[in-house]
């Protein structure tokens, strides 16, 4: 059956000119047509999160670039507090997220794409990764208040936040670990094989550098997603930033910076409570300075993504 899209041939068995030059114009204009639209979509949603970003930063920006507001403690009844503890509670709740979840779901993922039976088992926990990828982060935050919380006893703390934010990092990275190691050829693990290198060699030393960029970049991206998590953190680390005495190494201190018992509100949730207390005498001032600092520091870590990802991929494959 001849296909309806190309000219029909004449009575004598050969295509008619003019309706060769008929179809590739109209192959033209819809192809033109087609690229104008998905242009202007693609365009629409570029000016759309330019303008979000324009917005966030510059309603913040005499804020966000003023170090006494970087480093200062913050204020719930006077002007000029600052965010010094939710700061560092940030980057410190997502040290902690990072070291156990990277490891966990490394090992995880190797032992599902190179080891573990192509079985209905196997596909069953492949499965229930990508629906807990898509959990609502509210829904890890109330089984950590649940479990880590009252159960355990740890109450609002680092820890308890940490393990919430791993819950919640795992399937991510789980999955994105799982698609880079699957991307490798084959014909690498055959030739690995073939030289008499282990399974486990050939996983460390041939699939692990060949997959590294997609992992690192994953898990900078990732580490992005967790660092701007509020809602699993309200229910788990609290809504309180005691001052912190960096001269402190007292664990037991509920000052020292490093106590993981100790409750500790971060940026996102820094947003969250004073929007919704509202005893901030400069509340706009501080909201829009701390969500300035926000998409800073997660635009940081997309920039850096893509960086190392590209350094590390020339390095490993020599390019």
């Amino acid at each position: 059956m001849a296909n309806p899209a190309t000219p029909a041939p004449t009575p004598h068995g050969l295509i008619d000119p003019d309706a060769v030059v008929a179809h590739v114009t109209r192959a033209r204009r819809q192809s033109a047509a087609a690229t104008a639209v998905l242009t202007a979509i693609a365009g629409a949603i570029c000016v759309l999160l330019a303008a979000i970003l324009i917005y966030i930063i510059s309603a913040g920006a005499s804020k966000a670039f003023d170090p006494a507001f970087l480093t200062g403690p913050p204020q719930q009844f006077k002007e000029g507090g600052g965010i010094g503890p939710e700061l560092f509670n940030s980057f410190y709740l997502l040290v902690l997220t990072l070291a156990i979840s990277i490891p966990l779901s490394l090992g995880a993922a190797i032992f599902l794409v190179e080891y573990a039976p192509d079985n209905a088992i196997t596909r069953a926990v492949k499965t229930a990764i990508e629906v807990l990828s898509s959990l609502p982060s509210i829904v890890v935050g109330l089984f950590g208040f649940l479990f880590f919380v009252l159960q355990m006893g740890w109450g609002f703390s680092i820890i308890s936040g940490a393990l919430a934010l791993t819950m919640f990092n795992i399937p991510i990275l789980l999955r994105v670990i799982q698609q880079a190691l699957e991307a490798v050829p084959t014909d690498q693990r055959d030739a690995g094989l073939a030289l008499g290198m282990t399974r486990w060699e050939t996983t460390v030393h041939i699939l692990l550098p060949c997959a590294m960029p997609a992992i690192i970049t994953g898990v900078i991206l990732s580490a992005g997603r967790v660092f701007g998590e509020a809602a699993a953190l309200i229910y788990t680390a609290g809504q309180s930033a005691p001052a912190l005495d960096f001269t402190s190494f007292d664990l037991a201190n509920p000052a020292c910076p490093w106590n993981i018992w100790r409750p500790a509100e971060t940026l996102a949730v820094h947003i969250w409570k004073i929007n919704s207390e509202g005893v901030v005498p400069d509340l706009t001032a501080v909201s829009d300075g701390t969500a300035a600092v926000l998409v800073i520091c997660i635009l940081a870590f997309n920039l850096i993504a893509r960086f190392a990802g590209r350094r590390i991929s020339k390095k490993l494959t020599a390019e």
